[in-house]
């Protein structure tokens, strides 16, 4: 039988590490927001006369003043080139001015949407989804609480639980920082949904395996705690990599075919699958395992050589 759990601080040092360049990008190049939260316009742009490039574009918008903008191509089956432009907050004469200078280098230009958002409602709308992360991080302790409360200590599979989505909402955050720094891609309300929809993944996932837990313990599996959490694993790893397999390869069809303004949504959930597919398997049993045998002393390196001098 394989022995996870046994390996279970290999776990948290290949966690670490991705934490510790995902945090090291987010102190470097921070976390590039949309005009949901900075405020700012959107404007959808469709070019009749010729095919336009998303370099040419943003050479064209940044010879007209319109620097640090965002541009995404929309898939659509017209021939013409249609492109998402994010840009700071336009009024009504930039609107027009940001037109007219790509109608003189592109020909005639259809407008197919135009939206804004104020400081304001930028800040009404961050501080909404701090609220609603942090509700539904509550919720789930909670919940996974309330669940196994027949079982010995069932604060811990709460707690294991939300430190498992906790990590993987920080890996999604370190590496959508990177890859901000690298396509310039900013945090939209598409990224928040991914983050939310991955925290729901995640804890299924999660939950699976501790109710899998809960009945070898129940019927006594295993000749101690750190067995059966390893017996339940194996039970439920099939079942775990199918079941995220299958769904990373519809999330990568939605990515690589549809893109446009799913394209942070389609992101964050690939991340998130993968990053929720280890903390599910690797990280919350192997928590609760070092909980049962009070092995936090491990995590810091000197206690560790005090032992071993000991």
């Amino acid at each position: 039988m394989f022995d996870i759990i046994g390996k279970r601080f290999w776990y948290f040092l290949i966690s670490g590490l991705v934490i510790l360049i995902g945090i090291i990008s987010l102190l470097s190049f921070n976390l590039k927001m949309g005009i949901e939260f900075e405020s700012g316009s959107r404007i959808q742009l469709s070019f009749v006369e010729q095919e336009v490039t998303q370099q040419q574009l943003d050479d064209e918008l940044g010879s007209l003043g319109f620097h640090d903008t965002i541009i995404e191509k929309v898939i659509q089956g017209t021939g013409q080139s249609e492109y998402l432009i994010r840009t700071r907050t336009l009024s009504e004469a930039d609107r027009e001015a940001l037109k007219a200078g790509l109608a003189v280098a592109f020909g005639s230009i259809t407008e197919q949407a135009f939206s804004h958002v104020s400081p304001d409602a930028a800040s009404e709308t961050t501080g909404n989804v701090v609220i609603a992360v942090a509700a539904a991080a509550v919720g789930i302790l909670l919940y996974v609480t309330w669940a196994f409360r027949r079982m010995p200590k069932p604060f811990h599979y709460g707690t294991c639980a939300i430190i498992a989505l906790v990590h993987d909402a920080v890996v999604a955050l370190g590496i959508f920082s990177i890859l901000g720094a690298i396509f310039n891609w900013q945090i939209d309300m598409a990224f928040i949904i991914g983050i939310l929809s991955v925290i729901g993944y995640s804890v299924n996932n999660t939950v699976v395996i501790f109710d899998r837990i809960r009945e070898n313990l129940t019927r006594g599996v295993g000749a101690s705690f750190e067995q059966m959490v390893n017996n339940s694993l194996v039970e439920t790893l099939s079942r775990s990599m199918n079941t995220s397999l299958t769904t990373l390869i519809v999330v990568l069809a939605l990515f690589l075919f549809i893109g446009g303004e799913i394209q942070n949504f389609a992101v964050v959930l690939i991340i998130g699958i993968i990053a929720g597919t280890f903390s599910s398997v690797c990280i919350a049993p192997s928590l609760l395992v070092v909980w049962d045998k009070k092995e936090w002393g491990r995590f810091i390196p000197w206690h560790k050589a005090a032992r071993a001098k000991a």
